[in-house]
């Protein structure tokens, strides 16, 4: 395998850890290892190709700033990756896109001959002294000039030698296991999902009675400790008669450069993975959805709750206030403008606030949300196992503070 393609599958695999230098050579675990200096197939906007450990070290520190990465490769003596090579190669790499022009992989082309009866290794075409068969014995002459002008198929010769290391089955760790019936239990999965979430979504008693009991007694009285005035702002309450009325509402931020939005928010909550907003956006078909459900798949518990995502406060009505009980905080004063509200404190006296941040960001980026009566939950930037983690301890918080709102 050449360079750029096992340093791709490696970091498709997220084991990069398993790369390492041993003197001047890059060992890629126990499949592989090349030369420090290794040319890949990959060239860069300015011509040259780029070495493998120019990529090695560019897609280990491709989250730090590019001044920040220019100085430390200056540091360590090693070509640096250009600016306008950072986002496609890095794409390309991660398994985002499958090609790239600037790949220019060197295949040998020879026409295709039959194979020839005598040791190729041995026989030079070019070279009149190694004629073979009749012309060594002063046979057809001819002969020995069509034979001299013979073409070796070097590639097929290549291919004959391969010895393969691993078939599909190893690496899909799925040895003696039908690929139909994991077919059929991931469509049934998502049938039973769609099922569960149409009948939760038509009644909303369920996730009403989980919220408040089974009377129609609110978080709050109406006027009573709200924090603001009946004349300026509107009053919450829960009374109402349309289907769904009673079921919870999560809010997250509309602006796409915090972690969670409404369009990655479902796979987070439900699945346990996050998956970053640009990819969803380029996943997602259609417009984008004004509201969606969650639930809680992964919880022992028999009946299931239902919330709502939205992202647009302003669309809220009265009696929908009272039915917000969490936000993904974005960190920023003007997401809060215009809600019915006096200051933070109030705010996250009534509505628990959730802050998702990566665990290597600096301490400026929660700055301001540590002033705030805010959760922060910390994920990881590449190792996705762990994002179940995270999204279990937000609705460990957020089942606790229903919970304690709904007996008060």
């Amino acid at each position: 395998m050449d360079p750029l393609s096992a340093l791709r599958d490696f970091t498709i695999r997220g084991e990069l850890d398993k790369i390492v230098k041993v003197n001047d050579e890059f060992r890629f675990g126990k499949d592989y290892s090349f030369p420090c200096s290794a040319e890949t197939a990959y060239r860069s906007k300015q011509g040259n190709l780029y070495t493998i450990e120019t990529l090695i070290y560019y897609v280990k520190n491709h989250h730090i700033k590019h001044t920040e990465y220019l100085q430390n490769a200056r540091i360590q003596k090693i070509p640096s990756v250009t600016l306008p090579d950072r986002k496609p190669l890095l794409e390309y790499l991660q398994g985002k896109v499958l090609s790239n022009d600037a790949i220019e992989f060197v295949v040998p082309q020879h026409p295709k001959v039959d194979s020839v009866p005598f040791d190729i290794e041995e026989y030079r075409p070019d070279d009149p002294g190694m004629l073979r068969g009749d012309a060594q014995m002063g046979g057809d002459v001819e002969d020995d000039k069509t034979r001299v002008h013979e073409k070796i198929d070097y590639v097929e010769k290549i291919r004959s030698m391969e010895r393969p290391l691993k078939d599909r089955e190893l690496l899909l760790e799925c040895r003696q296991r039908d690929f139909y019936t994991v077919l059929v239990a991931s469509t049934r999965r998502e049938e039973e999902r769609q099922r569960l979430e149409s009948q939760q979504r038509k009644d909303g008693l369920v996730a009403k009675s989980r919220l408040m009991g089974s009377d129609d007694r609110g978080f709050w009285k109406d006027g009573e400790d709200a924090g603001f005035d009946s004349n300026s702002k509107p009053k919450m309450h829960m009374k109402g008669s349309k289907i769904g009325e009673g079921v919870p509402i999560i809010l997250v931020p509309s602006a796409s450069q915090t972690l969670i939005t409404i369009y990655n928010v479902k796979e987070f909550l439900e699945d346990g993975v996050f998956i970053p907003t640009d990819v969803k956006i380029k996943q997602m078909q259609g417009a984008k959805p004004d509201c969606i459900t969650v639930q809680k798949k992964f919880s022992r518990d028999r009946v299931v709750t239902a919330y709502e995502v939205r992202d647009k406060p302003s669309a809220l009505k009265a009696e929908d206030w009272d039915r917000v009980v969490a936000v993904f905080v974005l960190g920023k004063e003007w997401q809060f403008k215009d809600w019915p509200f006096k200051d933070h404190v109030e705010i996250f006296n009534k509505i628990i606030g959730f802050f998702l941040r990566f665990e290597d960001d600096s301490i400026e980026s929660a700055k301001i949300v540590k002033q705030w009566n805010v959760k922060i939950i910390s994920i990881s930037k590449n190792k996705r196992h762990q994002d179940k983690t995270a999204a279990l301890e937000v609705w460990g918080k957020l089942e606790e503070f229903v919970r304690s709102r709904s007996h008060n």
